[in-house]
């Protein structure tokens, strides 16, 4: 998610009040993961369960109120990478040859195999950012401790989350810097001077992360980000994670059926 222009504006749509905004976020991030993995774990090729999930999370998106142009920017950004990594399952040896150019070729397997993987990747991206968007990130981070999550890990979200409008506006200054004295004029120059960038900032980050954890470490920080009292269950939550049972067990009958 903080591949995004703008990353520290995550939850734009955590003040809403719909049934879903009602959900504690421990209860969110619970049906976020049960979705998640039994879309993941969907064997390739079951288009119809895949149809029932669409269907489920669709409803689950327009109760929610989201704004549907922020989401469907930044799945088209996240799906920009995961497609480049998913490409290659298209050539697989099995089924029958659609296309062949030398040794690379497009058999029935690969094509089922591609949709199924994209498909997958697609709706899992949906549920994510509809998580994201709609719960705060102290929220998020105390719900994921209310998880038993490593309290490492959430601390280096925190920190990342923290500490991206810093990278951000650094970055800025350097690129101004370098059209100042127009050195992006000529596009065989740029790729040298964004790749100088992007050493500089590396260093900048890990000179200025080290002084900020010494900081933090003189004011008694131990290596725990400071948690909120997590909020009790009602009966809205048990409602909500059991309804997104059924929705998965419907999807899986139909597996089952066809």
């Amino acid at each position: 998610m903080l591949l995004h222009i703008g990353a520290f504006h995550l939850d734009i749509d955590s003040q809403q009040t719909t049934p879903w905004h009602r959900l504690i976020p421990r209860t969110r991030v619970i049906c976020a993961l049960l979705f998640v993995f039994a879309t993941a774990l969907t064997p390739n090729g079951r288009w119809l369960t895949w149809l029932v999930y669409g269907l489920g999370l669709l409803t689950l998106i327009l109760t929610a109120r989201l704004t549907l142009p922020v989401l469907l920017r930044r799945v088209a950004i996240e799906f920009t990478f995961v497609g480049v990594v998913i490409v290659g399952t298209l050539f697989r040896e099995g089924g029958t040859v659609l296309w062949q150019w030398g040794w690379l070729k497009v058999t029935t397997v690969g094509l089922t195999v591609l949709g199924s993987v994209a498909l997958k990747a697609l709706l899992s991206l949906l549920m994510l950012n509809l998580l994201v968007l709609t719960t705060s990130i102290p929220a998020l981070l105390n719900a994921l401790a209310d998880l038993k999550m490593p309290p490492l890990l959430i601390a280096i979200i925190a920190s990342m989350y923290r500490y991206i409008n810093v990278l951000v506006d650094e970055f800025n200054t350097m690129r101004r810097a370098a059209q100042s004295r127009n050195l992006l004029n000529h596009r065989g120059r740029q790729r040298l001077v964004f790749g100088n960038m992007i050493g500089s900032l590396f260093v900048r980050t890990y000179e200025r992360g080290d002084r900020i954890h010494q900081a933090m470490l003189s004011r008694g920080y131990q290596n725990i980000p400071p948690l909120q009292e997590h909020p009790r269950p009602g009966r809205i939550d048990t409602i909500a994670i059991t309804m997104m049972i059924l929705l998965l067990l419907l999807g899986q009958a139909v597996l089952l059926g066809f």
